[in-house]
């Protein structure tokens, strides 16, 4: 009985100093988040391709990870994405990691929308709206291009802003494109998106890639699908796992 009232006591103290409002102090700075990430939730389970939706003939799953791959074969002739089918998110943070061939083309889509392909009218799986673009020469990763929409909205280390009718304005630079792409690896790479209201922030292995403002009205979007791409061109592979969606 005194050891029960001893854990039940210990519990409460643990629940009421985890209910403790964080009240700064002066000595405080930033620091490393730690812990299991609260609020993020898994969309791919890593086993099968519920609530994804596309070509097979190009996507599958395999050994944990969603592998998109076009081959000699089936070779493109327009870009075509595996969509997520569990929601149309507004404000998020997105998480996953990626791999990817020399030769690839790929991105991750969000806050878009499926539209007609008139190049490959059997395509039911293009896409318009931003994109963290991703290439396997990392001429473009890390970037904020807008698959058939505005194109290119920031590239790799300037923060824009998107005011409609000219081209996106600088505003500053976060660093050298040369010197960021030195922290993309050849092998896995962790994605960070911070969608919230018109800023749009890309962060890859922990480094600010790029950030869009889009005050463009009538040519932005507050919500819309999120999906991944193959690209025309030559043979390629694309590798995702660990997508995890945290809805502000």
């Amino acid at each position: 009985m005194i050891r029960r009232s001893f854990l039940l006591s210990s519990l409460g103290a643990v629940s009421a100093a985890a209910q403790q409002p964080y009240v700064p102090k002066q000595s405080d700075r930033p620091e490393p988040a730690t812990g299991d990430e609260a609020g993020f939730q898994p969309i791919f389970d890593g086993k099968t391709l519920n609530n994804w939706e596309g070509n097979p003939k190009y996507w599958r799953v395999e050994d944990g990870t969603l592998v998109g791959e076009v081959t000699p074969e089936t070779l493109l002739k327009s870009n075509t994405f595996i969509i997520w089918r569990g929601g149309a998110p507004k404000d998020f943070e997105l998480k996953a990691d990626y791999r990817i061939t020399s030769g690839g083309n790929s991105g991750i889509n969000y806050r878009s929308v499926v539209v007609p392909d008139t190049v490959t009218p059997d395509n039911w799986f293009a896409m318009r709206g931003y994109q963290a673009d991703i290439d396997g020469q990392n001429r473009y990763t890390g970037q904020n291009y807008e698959e058939k929409g505005r194109l290119f909205l920031a590239q790799r280390g300037q923060v824009t802003h998107v005011v409609g009718g000219r081209k996106p304005i600088i505003l500053s630079t976060i660093g050298d494109a040369n010197d960021l792409a030195a922290f993309i690896t050849k092998d896995w790479n962790s994605y960070h998106l911070i969608v919230r209201g018109n800023t749009l922030v890309h962060m890859l292995n922990g480094r600010l890639m790029s950030v869009v403002i889009d005050d463009d009205a009538p040519n932005r979007t507050f919500e819309g699908l999120i999906g991944v791409q193959v690209h025309v061109g030559g043979p390629m592979k694309i590798e995702y796992r660990n997508f995890r969606l945290k809805n502000l």
